[in-house]
């Protein structure tokens, strides 16, 4: 089959592989779409390099061509969206229920081979099957929705708290869709791309600014997203937070990234600063939401390309052209 494959810090290119087997307790899936985040950029750079070769693409759904000898679950054909963790369910935090913070952790298109590909392996387990109505392709979705779905179990937002989210990518829009839905009474957005900026402006957005100095909030935002990962929009961001409010990291930053805080505010306005990684507990949660149209797949998905192109397609996320871009093999 064919699959992009990343084979050292930089390079990636689409090549011929062995096809997936199932395991036992696996299926094989036959990709309808993958779609593309920060982290298969930070794949790339090299930030798991003791990993590398590795397939890429951890967001995908796609229809069950194979199945192992104890799957009796799901059926030849079944249409699914899967969940791409691999917990190991034996260390400290897994006994606690914090998988996401496992001391193994592993997930499909990270650690082992992924859905930038014509097929990908995955346990029977993590599979979530999909209403008739909704399109298979669209519900590489699920997966980001889980991450933004995670971010508001970390927040516990309260009723009627003003939000303010830096970045309206795919991720801070889904954090806008969410904020609406739990009782914010203004969701603020800031962002340097125009386009972007447009984009939750008719998502419904209060404000759409390129800086927050921009709208008028004397005393500050309750809740403070960052989903850019960007330095400068960290810091930015953590000084925006009124008395008493909660800001949470939720865009991937660098390793190399840093913030400076005031401890005396922390401690002296009664700040929360928290962060949320990936999926927990969401997953299936994600898709109960995403088939009742918490998200309009035709907004959020703003470009469909061949898995031919996933080099470039890369590029173009990395360029922040667009929103979800979605590679079809």
């Amino acid at each position: 089959m064919k699959a992009a494959v990343v084979s050292a810090p930089g390079t990636v290119r689409v090549e011929e592989v062995d096809d997936p087997a199932p395991g036992p307790r696996e299926v094989v899936i036959q990709v309808a779409a993958c779609g593309l985040c920060g982290t298969d950029l930070h794949i790339l750079q090299g930030e798991f390099a003791p990993r590398l070769p590795v397939v890429p693409g951890h967001e995908f759904a796609g229809e069950v061509v194979a199945r192992g000898a104890e799957v009796t679950e799901l059926a030849l054909g079944d249409r699914v969206a899967v969940d791409p963790s691999l917990y190991c369910n034996e260390c400290h935090y897994c006994r606690l229920g914090r998988n996401n913070l496992c001391e193994r952790y592993s997930a499909i298109g990270v650690t082992v081979a992924g859905a930038a590909a014509e097929f990908v392996a995955a346990p029977a387990a993590n599979c979530v099957r999909l209403p008739e109505h909704i399109r298979t392709e669209d519900a590489a979705l699920i997966e980001p929705l889980s991450c933004a779905v995670r971010g508001y179990d970390v927040l516990r937002s309260p009723m009627a708290s003003s939000v303010l989210i830096y970045g309206s990518g795919t991720m801070g829009l889904m954090m806008l869709e969410l904020a609406k839905r739990t009782g914010a009474t203004a969701v603020d957005m800031v962002d340097i791309n125009p386009q972007r900026l447009a984009t939750a402006r008719q998502l419904g957005c209060t404000h759409a600014a390129a800086s927050a100095d921009e709208i008028e909030r004397a005393r500050g935002w309750d809740v403070v997203i960052d989903a850019t990962g960007s330095e400068r929009a960290i810091q930015d961001a953590i000084g925006r937070v009124a008395k008493g409010g909660t800001y949470l990291q939720f865009g991937v930053a660098d390793y190399a990234a840093r913030a400076t805080i005031e401890p005396y505010r922390i401690y002296n306005q009664e700040i929360t600063i928290t962060g949320s990684m990936a999926v927990l507990h969401s997953y299936e949660r994600a898709a109960d939401l995403f088939a009742t149209g918490v998200l309009d797949p035709e907004v959020f998905i703003s470009h469909r390309l061949p898995l031919v192109d996933y080099a470039a397609a890369l590029q173009q996320f990395q360029a922040g052209h667009g929103r979800k871009i979605l590679v079809v093999p």
